[in-house]
């Protein structure tokens, strides 16, 4: 027979997971919806956008993506996912609705480079969210499957954003997507809430841990209602200012850990591959298929497809197999990785050998990609600095990603057209993920240090 407090912690758990897993996948309505717009913005009726004009939007966001990372990943860990999450998000809301009210290019591109900056308030703070219901032990299942997120969001806020700017024209594709955002914040704002202790809970350390001081710090904590509004532990004014200065020491911790560095840049050299594939792949198809832009787009969504299954198989090996270390399975998926990125432009390939590859590099991208941003980060961030750990790394990947994104036109300056433009990109690429994994691999047995109750 379950324990008020197992079922309490089931509860508050499968809420939180619940909760934050739709609070990310909905922060790519507002992201994706320039992408859905550009084909409407393009008309030379419309606003007669140029494909250079679009391309430095582009990068103009990313660098506000970079940016933010490292900005909400520290005020993350100091001022709690909750605060960060619900100003970031009301501030992209705010944002989309301007660019769908805009008339000029100018405008809509400082207020996409302004999105940028708001859609980095999710990851890190969300992932600190997590780490404070889940425990080491589990992360990486647990993280797998929360990670499915960014996957199935993109897709979702594609479909929804392509069809409202076709049948109801490209300001909407802006304001809809973002009304939408609105409802999911109000859902944050009632059921979200920072840690286990702000609801009468003991911290998941006890819990799992201890479960005779958990009972006891249940009984002395203040019951939680049905719709997670309890009041939060109180804390003397003493208790609040050495609480915000051991804040700050424990980010200055994180900016000292060698062990998140490491994970940095080996995530800054794993992203530009991830983000090749996914806003180039279509083109690289088609130029060596000579596929037409439908069989081209189908062909490459498989590299989406098998997102999710990367992340929840490489979450679930990391537990189960290697005993919650998570750089085996990272430094194993990027070298075939990276083999394959290099054997690929030498391989002759028909319609259904390019969407196998295409599939097999999307599982294998993801599955370093999700435990290195997120159970990783969580873990050798501890829990209490990774919101700062996740911005950090997260940030860094961000600059490889406006790299990865601008590798094709920088390739065909140096290479010149055809075939030859791929072969440099693929080998180069694949030379970078062998990088990442020959900078993981000394760390092969490496598990954080035990959390504390």
């Amino acid at each position: 027979m379950s324990s008020p407090l197992n079922v309490s912690y089931r509860r508050w758990r499968l809420q939180i997971f619940s909760v934050t897993w739709l609070a990310y996948a909905a922060f790519y309505l507002t992201r994706k919806a320039f992408s859905a717009a550009k084909n409407e913005l393009k008309q030379p009726e419309v606003m007669g956008l140029t494909k250079a004009q679009m391309s430095a939007m582009d990068g103009a966001y990313s660098a506000g993506y970079a940016l933010g990372q490292f900005l909400w990943g520290t005020l993350g860990d100091r001022f709690g996912a909750r605060r960060v999450v619900l100003i970031g998000m009301m501030a992209s809301i705010v944002t989309s609705v301007l660019m769908g009210l805009s008339n000029t290019a100018l405008l809509i591109g400082v207020f996409f480079t302004a999105q940028g900056i708001w859609q980095a308030s999710g990851w890190a703070p969300l992932n600190k969210n997590m780490g404070e219901f889940f425990s080491q032990k589990e992360r990486g299942t647990i993280m797998g499957f929360w990670c499915t997120n960014y996957a199935i969001g993109g897709f979702i806020a594609t479909i929804i954003a392509s069809y409202v700017a076709k049948h109801y024209g490209w300001r909407n594709a802006f304001v809809l997507p973002g009304l939408l955002l609105l409802g999911v914040w109000i859902l944050f704002y009632f059921f979200q809430r920072n840690r286990p202790e702000d609801v009468g809970l003991p911290s998941i350390e006890e819990y799992q841990g201890n479960p005779g001081l958990a009972t006891s710090a249940l009984a002395a904590g203040t019951p939680a209602t049905a719709s997670g509004s309890s009041a939060p532990l109180t804390n003397s004014s003493s208790d609040s200012t050495s609480e915000t200065h051991s804040t700050w020491n424990v980010i200055l911790d994180v900016l000292r850990n060698r062990m998140v560095w490491i994970l940095a840049l080996s995530y800054f050299l794993i992203k530009p591959t991830r983000y090749l594939l996914l806003f180039w792949s279509p083109v690289y198809i088609s130029e060596r298929l000579g596929t037409n832009t439908a069989d081209s787009g189908f062909l490459s969504s498989l590299f989406d497809l098998a997102g999710p299954i990367g992340t929840l198989l490489g979450g679930f090996l990391s537990d189960r197999v290697f005993g919650s270390k998570r750089m085996p399975v990272a430094v194993l998926a990027l070298g075939l990785l990276a083999v394959l990125m290099i054997a690929f432009p030498f391989m002759p390939v028909s319609h259904w050998m390019m969407g196998a590859g295409m599939f097999t590099m999307g599982f294998l991208v993801f599955i370093p990609d999700s435990l290195i941003s997120s159970a990783a980060a969580i873990d050798f961030g501890t829990k209490r600095g990774s919101s700062t750990a996740n911005g950090l790394i997260n940030g860094c990947g961000s600059i490889g990603q406006m790299l990865g994104v601008t590798l094709p036109g920088v390739a065909e300056q140096m290479v010149g057209k055809g075939q030859d433009i791929w072969l440099s990109i693929f080998v180069g690429l694949g030379i970078s993920l062998a990088l990442a994994a020959l900078l993981l691999a000394p760390q092969w047995h490496r598990l954080p240090p035990k959390p504390q109750p």
